[in-house]
């Protein structure tokens, strides 16, 4: 399209393909759009918005990135010498408390529910149930440490330890590394409750609880990757 004579350039045709998106569902006519073109020459295709940066501070990114890999490598090693001693691992994994394996999962999964829904709560200027929710997650989390609190006790009562064979020597170290992770993201489950309660968090400052919040999500995807690597995979 043109004016008699006169061709569009390729930034007039960007100019006008915008206003033409603009202009309809009103019936405009094509003389109407173009006039419209002449009186505004500084109309522009609409460009895409802001890229979406991840929730919560981007070093705390970086950090669950390094403890992803950490898990990454003990998983790869775990395979590596799974593929070794097919008949042993599966021997072994028979030894497990598979029933307290499920209870964790879903002790986890329902933490991270809480969790989110604090968090939720939170932004939306609700810091009292937003408290609540994170409580949830905490006494959730507490359930798992004292679940896999009576496993460990299990096992060390019948003698198992990091030396009593190569199945064993994972799952200790596995478990108990993921075990040492789970006590931290209470301690930030805690912090941020308490500071939550106090009012701290909001819709303009979503930050620190939404840095803890990943933190406790990646805990919760680290164990639902090794629940059935360790405990039911064979």
């Amino acid at each position: 399209f043109g004016w008699p004579g006169k061709e569009l350039t390729p930034d007039s045709k960007t100019r006008y393909q915008a206003v033409i998106g603009l202009d309809q569902g009103r019936g405009s006519s094509l003389r109407t759009t173009l006039h419209k073109m002449e009186r505004h020459p500084d109309i522009t295709a609409p460009h895409a918005g802001p890229a979406v940066a991840p929730p919560g501070d981007l070093a705390i990114w970086f950090f669950i990135l390094a403890e992803l890999l950490a898990f990454g490598v003990f998983f790869a090693a775990y395979a590596f010498a799974r593929a070794r001693n097919v008949e042993l691992f599966n021997e072994m994994q028979q030894t497990l408390d598979r029933p307290a394996g499920a209870l964790n999962t879903v002790l986890l999964i329902t933490a991270s529910w809480c969790v989110a829904r604090g968090v939720e709560a939170t932004s939306r200027a609700r810091p009292a149930t937003g408290a609540r929710w994170l409580a949830g997650g905490i006494l959730c989390g507490g359930g798992f440490l004292a679940v896999k609190g009576v496993e460990y006790a299990a096992k060390f009562g019948a003698g198992i330890n990091l030396s009593t064979n190569t199945f064993y020597m994972f799952y200790l170290s596995l478990t108990f590394f993921h075990f040492m992770h789970v006590i931290l993201g209470m301690v930030i489950l805690i912090v941020l409750w308490w500071q939550t309660r106090q009012g701290l968090y909001g819709p303009a400052n979503m930050n620190g609880i939404e840095s803890g919040a990943a933190y406790w999500h990646m805990v919760d995807l680290v164990w639902i990757v090794l629940f059935p690597l360790v405990y039911v995979m064979r």
